[in-house]
């Protein structure tokens, strides 16, 4: 059974007559007679009463016809979502991103490209970078910002370093100094976030290289709660320049070469992208070039990208 046959089995139905229902379909009267033949001897049964007047369909025609309309809706359909996709009116983008840049980077870049493409369905996952490399290996994300660590991403990803970016010391009350260094936060009650930020062990790993624990007025915090702490004046907290930049609180760069981290996008290396997600990337990308033209990137951020 061809497509082409039910759509000619259609035709003849709806106009009873098999020279007008070969006029409609745009095909010569005997090449639709013989595809309505050959579809009568793939079902084994006549599907028209035909006479000199027209054509009457059969019972097993009358059974045949709400299905085959039903095939072809379905199938005109499928045409129609596919191409809706393939011109961007339709599509899904599953991105994940740490919490630190869903709360400064993200953003802007969705709502960008939510105006461009609104038929596009975004899901955006929250998560640490090694999470998330685990979802984009399995398949559950198409892109996802990540922090890379020192030796780059795993094997299975395709990554793209796009952004260094500083981190700062935030409080509540101006610092004395105009750069902070590591061991002015020895001894000092800390407001940290809790494990599997980036941010968290950036910051352990640089007190213990410069020889002693750190010690916490508050601890296990995600990024609101971390602000809020610091706001009500329980302590200082390491944040990355971009959180910083739009906290209101006052804002102290470290003593160079200070603190940073490599923002990088990646998916999966096998898996090629989908129209929508290749657009988000442009997107996510253009953002970021137009954001170092204008000079729009907070202080100490520094892009990558060629």
């Amino acid at each position: 059974m061809q497509f082409q046959q039910l759509r000619y089995f259609t035709a003849v139905a709806e106009t009873r007559h098999f020279t007008r229902a070969a006029e409609r379909e745009h095909v010569a009267q005997p090449s639709l007679s013989q595809q309505i033949r050959a579809l009568e001897r793939e079902l084994g049964a006549e599907l028209f009463h035909r006479s000199r007047t027209g054509a009457v369909l059969t019972d097993a025609g009358q059974a045949l016809l709400p299905l085959a309309r039903r095939i072809l809706a379905d199938t005109e359909s499928a045409r129609r979502a596919v191409q809706e996709t393939v011109q961007l009116r339709r599509g899904r983008v599953r991105f994940g991103a740490p919490p630190s840049l869903c709360v400064s980077l993200v953003p802007d870049v969705l709502r960008t490209f939510r105006a461009a493409h609104p038929g596009v369905d975004l899901q955006l996952r929250e998560g640490g970078s090694r999470g998330l490399e685990s979802a984009l290996e399995a398949g559950e994300l198409d892109l996802a910002l990540v922090v890379v660590p020192e030796g780059g991403g795993p094997a299975a990803l395709a990554v793209t370093e796009l952004l260094h970016e500083e981190l700062v010391l935030v409080a509540a009350v101006p610092e004395v100094r105009r750069r902070a260094r590591i061991e002015d936060l020895r001894g000092r009650p800390l407001v940290m976030f809790r494990e599997g930020y980036d941010v968290r062990e950036t910051t352990l790993t640089a007190c213990r290289r410069a020889g002693f624990e750190p010690v916490y007025a508050v601890e296990g915090g995600e990024m609101d709660a971390v602000l809020a702490s610091v706001r009500a004046g329980l302590g200082p907290a390491v944040l990355p320049g971009m959180v910083a930049a739009r906290s209101g609180l006052h804002v102290t760069p470290f003593v160079r070469p200070g603190l940073g981290r490599t923002i990088a996008l990646a998916h999966g290396r096998e898996v090629p992208l989908s129209r929508a997600a290749d657009e988000f990337r442009a997107a996510l990308l253009a953002h970021l070039i137009e954001a170092a033209r204008t000079g729009a990137l907070p202080p100490g951020s520094r892009l990558l990208l060629p």
